[in-house]
């Protein structure tokens, strides 16, 4: 009992001690606060990713696809049997998309994807990421009347209400431009027969004028009668069909023409193109205005028409440009991901790269991805597919972990950097705790001998020194636990005081997208790092305590 309340008294009295806790109590904060973030970070990065990414992949590496997908899912469910959760069929191949911005062309280069609206959501969280609440629910490649992204401030209009109020505007410049044109078109030609028209009299005949009037004398030309009013001449340029220099303002209102005959025009008011889902960062840019608020400018919107360029399929490729509607955005807030990928409809970009076979209908098909029931092993499912699908077969089969391998094995790699770093803050409070113990046995060198002559043993006097050691690495490791459990449960809070204070914004909502800082706290991580400094403190009093162990009586009582 004499030990521990030697312990208590000198951790009481003793401040030089206190700079030692206090090391250690900023050690292990530090290390709770630094992997709280890094496991939130990562876990959120995870979750968006394997919200896009499926679990299994099995993909073609040929130009042409997998070209009977029905054999390689039954293939598949003969292998994985009940332990698949969902299955579907994807065609993506790199694009550039077209956006026209006030006159202004915008290019993007994209990752095109084709997916089924009805097996794709059975893979992937793909429809909590869009903005739209119906299309959350069940995906549709048709533009809706309004309703995008409700409650969110400073969402430009969308939806058919939007793009009919568009149409109207671009109809009525198409015909301001068309009446401009005729206007030009009608003074040209009065000039033009103006100018032709020859004077008559004796000034520019004078044979004539003497000889009185000739049968071979020119007569002042008539107008012609297409002058007169060319509004009722049924031409290209009156009625807006076909005509080559029709504007286009993010809608398409031409007209295809074969020959002579001219096809139904497009009414942009009442028709939509093939849907298609652009990643936000696509069509908008987060920026910082002059006073400092973070906005999102949209250099396109639902309802808008863009034009997609990809390459088709097969040994000779060539540019393919297709019409697509924005019907709506994707946002995972993993700017990867918001940046690149556009979703259409599975069966046109089949279609348009030319994947459907004409005899048997059937479309090739770029990658078949599964999602596997709770509890699956990935790795077990992906190497059964391997030994199926050998890489012979231009087929490569990958988990979600696999395509994103490097990204997390760097991610990986830098939090173990930052602990290991981190923890050397721990080591430099264990080396003054070496320090001070060294100079408490040589003060207390008197003390020691007295103990050790009233008949206590070497292991006791060790253990006093053991075990105010552990009190201290105990204190400073509780503290420390406990103040960064408080920092993490109000970082965000923390981090709005610390902007205040230095005027600089800490979590910049332009970089991250995220609306807070992620931080998950894992028990597993706050009981290793106060483990791990009570051991340090408790190892870094070994020393001190062998060599007051070691001591013997006599010698500590003969100077005294």
């Amino acid at each position: 009992m004499y030990r521990w309340l030697l312990c208590w008294r000198y951790l009481r009295t003793r401040y030089i001690a206190l700079a030692s806790v206090v090391s250690v109590t900023l050690g292990v904060a530090t290390l709770i606060i630094v992997n709280s973030v890094m496991d939130g970070f990562t876990q959120e990065m995870q979750q968006r990713m394997h919200g896009i990414l499926s679990d299994v992949i099995v993909e073609s590496h040929s130009s042409t696809g997998l070209a009977n997908p029905a054999y390689f899912q039954n293939r598949i469910r003969k292998i994985l049997g009940d332990s698949v959760d969902g299955m579907t069929t994807v065609v993506h191949v790199p694009a550039m998309v077209a956006i026209n911005h006030r006159g202004t062309p915008i290019i993007r280069q994209i990752n095109l994807i084709g997916i089924d609206v009805e097996s794709y959501a059975t893979v992937s969280d793909f429809s909590k990421y869009l903005l739209h609440p119906e299309n959350q629910k069940q995906l549709s490649f048709l533009l809706h009347e309004s309703g995008y992204c409700p409650g969110r401030i400073g969402f430009p209009e969308s939806g058919w209400g939007y793009r009919r109020r568009m149409a109207d505007a671009n109809k009525k410049m198409l015909e301001l431009k068309q009446q401009f044109e005729r206007e030009q078109q009608r003074n040209e030609h009065l000039r033009s027969q103006i100018e032709s028209v020859q004077p008559i009299g004796p000034a520019s005949d004078p044979a004539t004028s003497v000889a009185g009037p000739s049968t071979n004398s020119s007569p002042i030309p008539a107008f012609p009668s297409t002058l007169v009013d060319t509004q009722s001449q049924p031409n290209s340029a009156a009625t807006g069909k076909g005509h080559p220099e029709s504007p286009s303002t993010g809608f398409d209102s031409l007209t295809s023409v074969a020959g002579n005959n001219f096809a139904r025009p497009f009414d942009a008011a009442a028709e939509q193109h093939d849907g298609i889902v652009l990643g936000i960062s696509i069509g908008a840019t987060r920026f910082r205005d002059a006073q400092g608020n973070v906005n999102d400018y949209y250099s396109v919107q639902p309802g808008d028409d863009v034009t997609v360029t990809f390459a088709s399929s097969g040994t000779h490729p060539r540019a393919i440009n297709e019409q697509f509607t924005v019907v709506d955005f994707y946002e995972s807030k993993m700017s990867e991901y918001d940046a690149t990928f556009a979703f259409v409809p599975l069966a046109k970009l089949q279609a348009s790269l030319g994947m459907i076979d004409p005899t048997t209908k059937v479309g090739a098909v770029s990658s078949i991805q599964l999602r596997l029931k709770p509890g699956a092993d990935l790795n077990v499912a992906r190497d059964a597919l391997r030994a199926e699908f050998p890489m012979e077969m231009m087929v490569q089969v990958s988990t979600w972990r696999d395509l994103q391998g490097a990204l997390l094995a760097a991610v990986h790699m830098e939090t173990l950097i930052l602990n290991i770093l981190l923890f050397l803050i721990i080591a430099v409070a264990g080396f003054g705790i070496l320090a001070t113990f060294f100079m408490i046995v040589v003060e207390k060198t008197k003390d020691i001998g007295i103990l050790k002559s009233l008949g206590a043993p070497g292991r006791g006097v060790a253990a006093i020194f053991l075990g105010y050691g552990l009190m201290l690495g105990a204190v400073g490791a509780g503290v420390g636990g406990v103040a960064g459990l408080l920092f993490v449960a109000y970082i965000n809070q923390i981090a709005d005081v610390l902007e205040i204070v230095t005027g600089q914004e800490v979590f910049d909502p332009t970089v991250y997208y995220f609306e807070s800082i992620p931080a998950i706290v894992e028990p597993v991580t706050v009981v290793w790092v106060i483990v791990g400094a009570i051991l340090i403190a408790v190892l870094a009093s070994v020393l001190p305590a062998i060599r007051a162990a070691r001591m013997h009586p006599v010698e500590a009582l003969r100077y005294e």
